[in-house]
């Protein structure tokens, strides 16, 4: 599974944000470790949540705030009529296209909180009776969103995987690594 957080600069304040992201991404990936396109598809639970449409949400996630934080229009922008169907792969849609899609854009927000003047610029959020009105946010807030963000769906993602096949969040790690778990 790619790591797109250089090695260098874990210890600056970018740095740490950008591995802390970085470690909720693999979480998610880990979690479609070994399955095919229709075990990812799978509801295994209550939830209409499936694995490979949790994969769809966070990268669609990152980069609408990627995007917000670059003042640029979203391309793959979502509204009410089309919001259930960031949760789910289209017809022709696959967890390998995804994944490359999403390593995409984390590559692209590293470079972009990489090059930004400082963590504390902010960027204008969207009208919404969730934010505040002209409110703005700092990049550092940005980057502690999405790991905040990016955590809580690993979170489904470990149950998900759990549901369908036992597979446990340390189980996979191991099989990431190439050792076993216990």
């Amino acid at each position: 599974m790619p790591t797109h957080v250089s090695a260098e600069a874990h210890g600056d304040e970018r740095g740490a944000l950008l591995a802390f992201v970085e470690a909720q991404r693999g979480g998610v990936r880990r979690a479609l470790l070994g399955l095919t396109d229709e075990q990812a598809a799978r509801t295994p639970s209550a939830s209409e949540l499936s694995l490979s449409g949790l994969l769809k949400h966070v990268a669609e996630v990152e980069l609408t705030w990627l995007r917000m934080a670059q003042q640029k229009p979203n391309e793959r922008a979502r509204t009410e009529d089309t919001w259930a169907e960031g949760f789910r792969l289209g017809e022709g849609e696959t967890v390998a296209e995804t994944l490359a899609f999403w390593d995409g854009v984390a590559r692209e927000t590293e470079e972009f909180i990489r090059s930004v003047p400082s963590l504390d610029d902010t960027f204008p959020l969207p009208r919404a009776p969730w934010f505040p009105e002209d409110g703005r946010v700092s990049m550092r807030w940005l980057m502690l969103h999405l790991v905040e963000e990016i955590a809580r769906h690993a979170g489904h993602a470990d149950i998900i995987r759990e549901s369908l096949d036992g597979r446990t969040a340390f189980e996979l790690v191991a099989e990431e690594q190439g050792t076993s778990w216990g």
